[in-house]
């Protein structure tokens, strides 16, 4: 395997370039300098053609091989209001764009939602007449929503309770709960895990409504305090901590017609994750993950809709790491007994198709791809689509199976990153990629004879006004010996290997999250380019334990966080010591959140690298951590006595050498503010120094223009120490 994968080399269509990013860039750049591409593209149904936004954002556009791709409006923002305004007349809203968020209902209409002055409105707009309709009249103060299939029925979210409009208007009280701490109907069940993004679920007929009841009130309050008044008060939030009393949660079946509710039967103990919940395409059956809370021993479990009752369970699965299911069930369309379910239990998240019986029919992998975004079917069910990640995780590229045989074809060729979805008929493909040197590609596939119609070649939209640092690709073997590592060098504009330059190791290494792609300028954050245009070599990889690699490169990180991704990036940080315009004098690392955590980790454990460091939101210590995700990787801290003391760096402070600068968001609801403050003590009763900023208003992340003022502060932090 060679080390060395790709380069970027300084060609002729850089040597324009005017200028370094402004610090403001670092944080508005990629909107201010994203390639040409489409915008809100969408197949048309039941045809061979495509919609998008043109470049000005006013008007719909459709391309169709009949007209050889060209573009030809069919609908503008102007027509929109129009038709808008005749059906709400007196209601205000803003329509500064074309709905970006529109979908197809057939190969004449759209719909999609609208918000007005008073309330919130689905609309159906009629292309061929111009005419729009309401589907459904929502209350602006509501917290959530979720619309049956044919807008009879709009369950929405009010506090903490549920309710249901009708067509006509009227309104259905679902549930009355007073009491702190339950929550029915949100989508934010055991912290979002496990794939959960939604919390009620229509039955195919649209007359049962399925929802989470979250029962928290017995879990610890956790206090953030709160600035904004002259006396200072106090939010608490809903926060268990590993090892300790966690949330119960139940599945509910509310039936419009009879409006009376049952429960599914999930049983003991309480504390268990109910996860990939799925109505069966009958309507008669529910289908539950149910998953213990050591999160090792999944059964999927049917329950019947109308009595609640435990029907069966269809298979089970177990590992001595952790099982995590992240996606619902998919039936298929042509058989209501039959459906795919995806798991990494033999290695990659793939594909699996079962029968209602639990029976496996088809193992529908391939090749060690995995799994990151299945797309459905085509219109006649027998073929199915996914996004896959192949070349070690590099790359992800369009796939089809044909259910019947297995049989599985890689559908886009080109290195790189594709945002690639195949028509109804399953003829045509719209292709969107980059990779490292290529800014971005939109071109139509005709799948048949592979012939492709390129209708965007972004050119370089630095060219002429910024210069681009050089990027490098670098793929080394992990430290066990055995497996690729992908990892990515940002020069110094200018760069002179005879000249030795600072390094800024930029990290993160915990699961589902990946930096390392071969996409445009590989992936490379704005503020990493910055910063290498202002004199430092940046260094990233991607440890074992991140994403998009499988399932053994995932699970080696168990009830020890921090330990084998420590030994990766040394290999990495040992490679760069090696190199001789490396000042191996002026080392300084950067992480947020898990990065925080393994900056931390390395300024303690291994405290001779970097004379400067900064640990945005950090944990501190995997016992202040909350259940979900913290007992998934390190068990509990009666389980894991020994991982927890490893991992924690509250009796490590003393160990720490060089500068650390610490940031945290004061209403951080994810890694609260008492693993910096925690260390900060430990800190001064060490004698060490430490520096500590607090963003007072903001949670896990520091956003908006108070965003610029954070790398503001970091550049200048190592700025001060590494020059």
């Amino acid at each position: 395997m060679k080390k060395l994968l790709l380069l970027l080399l300084l060609g002729s269509t850089y040597a324009y370039g005017q200028r370094g990013f402004t610090i403001e860039e670092t944080v508005y750049g990629p909107g201010k300098f994203a390639p040409k591409t489409l915008t809100a593209p969408k197949w048309v149904k039941n045809s061979n053609a495509f919609s998008s936004l043109d470049s000005t954002f006013q008007n719909l556009i459709v391309r169709d091989v009949k007209d050889s791709w060209k573009a030809k409006e069919i609908s503008n923002v102007t027509e929109l209001k129009g038709a808008l305004n005749s059906i709400l007349p007196e209601e205000k809203f803003s329509l500064k764009s074309f709905p970006t968020g529109y979908t197809w209902l057939n190969n004449n209409s759209i719909q999609f939602n609208l918000d007005g002055e008073r309330n919130s409105y689905g609309i159906v707009y009629d292309l061929s007449t111009k005419k729009a309709k309401v589907t459904s009249t929502l209350p602006k103060d509501r917290d959530g929503q979720e619309y049956t299939a044919n807008n009879n029925h709009t369950a929405i979210l009010k506090g903490n309770n549920i309710e249901i409009i009708k067509s006509d208007g009227t309104k259905i009280v679902v549930t009355k709960d007073t009491v702190d701490g339950i929550v029915n109907g949100g989508p934010a069940v055991h912290r979002n895990e496990f794939g959960i993004n939604k919390g009620m679920w229509w039955s195919p007929d649209d007359k049962k409504l399925l929802y989470y009841r979250k029962d928290e009130s017995m879990v610890s309050k956790y206090p953030l305090p709160q600035w904004d008044t002259r006396v200072a008060t106090i939010k608490d939030i809903r926060y268990p901590m590993a090892g300790m009393k966690s949330e119960e949660v139940t599945l509910h079946i509310f039936d419009t017609e009879t409006q009376k509710s049952i429960q599914i039967q999930s049983g003991e103990p309480k504390e268990q994750y109910l996860t990939i919940v799925t109505w069966d395409p009958t309507g008669k059956f529910v289908y539950v993950g149910v998953l213990n809370r050591g999160q090792n021993h999944l059964k999927l479990n049917k329950y019947d809709a109308q009595t609640g009752e435990f029907v069966s369970t269809l298979f089970e699965e177990t590992s001595d790491s952790w099982v995590e299911p992240q996606e619902a069930l998919v039936f298929l369309p042509n058989n209501p007994n039959q459906f795919i379910y995806q798991t990494d239990k033999d290695g990659f998240n793939q594909l699996y198709l079962y029968d209602t019986q639990g029976k496996l029919i088809k193992n529908l992998g391939f090749n060690g791809v995995i799994v990151t975004n299945f797309q459905g079917f085509d219109d006649k069910g027998s073929k199915a689509y996914y996004i896959g990640a192949t070349n070690n995780g590099m790359e992800r590229h369009l796939f089809e199976v044909d259910l019947k045989s297995g049989k599985t074809i890689q559908l886009t060729k080109a290195n790189g990153t594709h945002n690639a979805s195949v028509n109804g008929s399953g003829e045509y493909i719209l292709d969107i990629y980059s990779n490292l040197n290529t800014a971005n590609i939109v071109q139509v596939i005709n799948k048949k004879n592979n012939k492709t119609e390129n209708l965007i070649t972004a050119a370089n939209p630095f060219t002429g006004k910024v210069d681009l640092p050089k990027i490098e690709f670098k793929e080394f073997t992990s430290a066990d010996g055995k497996t690729p590592l992908n990892a990515r060098i940002t020069y110094p504009t200018n760069f002179d290997p005879n000249k030795k330059y600072p390094v800024m190791v930029y990290l993160y290494g915990g699961s589902h999250a990946q930096l390392v792609t071969d996409r445009w300028l590989g992936g490379v954050g704005y503020f990493d380019m910055y910063m290498a245009q202002n004199g430092y070599i940046v260094f990233t990889m991607d440890n074992r334990g991140s994403d998009a690699r499988g399932r053994d490169f995932t699970r080696v990180t168990h009830r020890n966080l921090g330990e084998a991704e420590m030994a990766d990036q040394m290999v990495g940080i040992d490679y760069l010591k090696s190199l001789p315009y490396v000042d191996v004098e002026n080392m300084g690392i950067f992480g947020w959140s898990f990065g925080g955590f393994m900056t931390s980790s390395l300024m303690t454990k291994h405290n001779d690298i970097f004379k400067a460091a900064v640990a945005g939101g950090p944990v501190m210590d995997w016992k202040y951590y909350e259940v979900m995700y913290g007992e998934r990787y390190m068990d509990t801290p009666e389980e894991n006595p020994e991982g927890y003391e490893k991992t924690s760096m509250l009796d490590k402070a003393d160990k720490l050498k060089g500068n650390l600068l610490i940031i945290h968001g004061a209403q951080d609801p994810v890694v609260v503010q008492q693993h910096s403050m925690d260390f900060v003590q430990k800190a001064i009763e060490a004698g060490k120094q430490v520096d500590y900023f607090l963003y007072p208003t903001h949670e896990h992340n520091v956003i908006g223009k108070d965003r610029i003022h954070m790398y503001e502060k970091i550049a200048k932090y190592f700025d001060l120490y590494l020059k």
